[in-house]
């Protein structure tokens, strides 16, 4: 699996740690950055792995920065993204299963390297289940298109 992996400075760390874990598991792994903890601005790192998801450059993206909600409010501003906040792992499931979340974001200053790994484990083996699932974010979809009222 191709996957697009970004962090700012506070998720540097994290995204190392998980970069080795996925490469090592025998995906493809696009490191967008950051490479250093110098201070960075995570809207440039969670639009770059956004845009290769939209795009299909990648199958999906994991993206780090201090709690993982500023990387999810900036990815879900490109078109076709879905981005979910990494909690635990029975969330991280259902934001693949109901809700086929294509990036996935998480806190590093909540989440340890090893729950890193298992989000991410989790992430890319669930399966999205369709279904009443797929109405759903057929609507969800559509808010993307819809001028303003």
């Amino acid at each position: 699996m191709k996957i697009a992996l970004g962090a700012d400075h506070a998720g540097f760390q994290i995204k190392q740690h998980l970069r080795q874990h996925l490469v090592e598991q025998g995906h493809d792994v696009v490191d967008v950055g950051t490479s250093s903890e110098e201070s960075t601005d995570y809207p440039d790192y969670a639009a770059q792995v956004a845009h290769q998801v939209a795009k299909g450059e990648a199958d999906c993206g994991l993206l780090v920065c201090s709690t993982g909600v500023g990387m999810s409010i900036a990815a879900n501003k490109v078109d076709g993204i879905r981005a979910a906040l990494a909690v635990n792992e029975d969330e991280v499931r259902l934001t693949r299963a109901h809700n086929n979340a294509n990036v996935l974001t998480i806190g590093a200053r909540f989440t340890t390297a090893e729950q890193a790994d298992k989000y991410a484990d989790v992430f890319l083996s669930t399966e999205f289940e369709g279904g009443r699932h797929q109405r759903r974010l057929n609507k969800v979809a559509q808010l993307e298109h819809e001028p303003e009222q």
